[in-house]
């Protein structure tokens, strides 16, 4: 077991060289890996499943004990985001499908990614796991409705079919993961360890499914997708670090929101493209499944050496 959580630990931490590689294989060998997609569904329920195993009663007593600093990332995620993604749309000339693609991925709640690139950047990891699990929770209303308001204007939007789709590919695998907690503490305080490497072979095999599907959309319009994707997601770092500062949140506050924001489930954005949309839809969420994870480390890196004037002063 030991053996499994230093592997686990090891993919966790090299996450971003996994996703870059098998998106690459996936571009490479696209016959191999878009059979992968009919298990997308699957794979994210998994995923989500493994969340819910480490979700805890503390996640959601700093709701209650910090209402307004969970309201400024939760409406920062839900606002930001999908305003940005509508934004670049205007802006940049992209295929109905893509603009669509580009949407849901904005509407989509905060990633698990987040919370481990908080810690890096010594920001308020408690913070990042409220905001999380709050998104989460509220996507089953929140997204689809989103989606339906922006995007309906390229593509047909299903929005209750969207609503069940996400309350059985988040909300149950995350109960079920919850309640086997409460159950069985012992065995999945054991389990834990090895949930990193589960997420990783998740996500991987999400993205190289997407590439996979769409080589031949990607080959045509990546580097405009890969673009837009760049711009939406170092926006949302921006503006969400500098709405937290504007309502007088701390250094470490800023830097969770900022991450928050910035981070997106993009593995639900590409399963619910691919569902009600089209693979080439998906792309989106694939590209930023890749890219996200890179600057996040990036992000995390630069935050990390940076503290609150008082506390540099104290430690001079």
């Amino acid at each position: 077991m030991k053996t499994l959580a230093a592997v686990s630990a090891f993919v966790g931490k090299t996450f971003a060289v996994w996703v870059i590689l098998f998106a690459v294989l996936g571009f490479f060998f696209p016959d191999t890996f878009k059979q992968i997609a009919p298990w997308i569904v699957t794979l994210l329920s998994i995923i989500m499943f493994g969340m819910g195993l480490t979700l805890s009663v503390d996640d959601f007593r700093e709701v209650v004990k910090r209402p307004f600093d969970v309201t400024i990332g939760v409406l920062g995620q839900f606002l930001i985001m999908p305003l940005l993604a509508v934004l670049l749309t205007r802006i940049i000339p992209m295929p109905p499908e893509v603009a669509a693609g580009v949407i849901l991925v904005g509407c989509c709640p905060g990633g698990t990614s987040s919370n481990v690139m908080t810690y890096l950047s010594k920001g308020d990891v408690a913070l990042s796991v409220a905001c999380t699990s709050v998104t989460t929770l509220a996507a089953p209303l929140v997204t689809p409705f989103l989606v339906w308001l922006f995007a309906s204007q390229f593509l047909p939007v299903d929005g209750w079919a969207m609503f069940l789709s996400i309350v059985k590919v988040v909300l149950v695998p995350l109960a079920l993961g919850a309640a086997l907690q409460k159950l069985l503490p012992g065995v999945v305080k054991a389990a834990v360890p090895a949930l990193p490497l589960v997420s990783v072979i998740g996500i991987v095999l999400i993205v190289s499914a997407v590439v996979g599907g769409s080589k031949a959309a990607i080959a045509q319009s990546g580097l405009m997708i890969f673009a837009v994707v760049v711009l939406h997601n170092g926006l949302g770092y921006l503006i969400g670090y500098l709405a937290a500062k504007a309502t007088g949140l701390s250094l470490a506050k800023r830097k969770a929101i900022a991450i928050e924001v910035g981070m997106q489930n993009s593995g639900l954005g590409a399963a619910l493209a691919t569902a009600y949309f089209s693979p080439l839809a998906a792309v989106p969420s694939a590209i930023f499944s890749v890219w996200h994870n890179i600057s996040g480390a990036m992000l995390a890196n630069w935050f990390s050496g940076r503290v609150e004037a008082d506390s540099a002063d104290k430690a001079a």
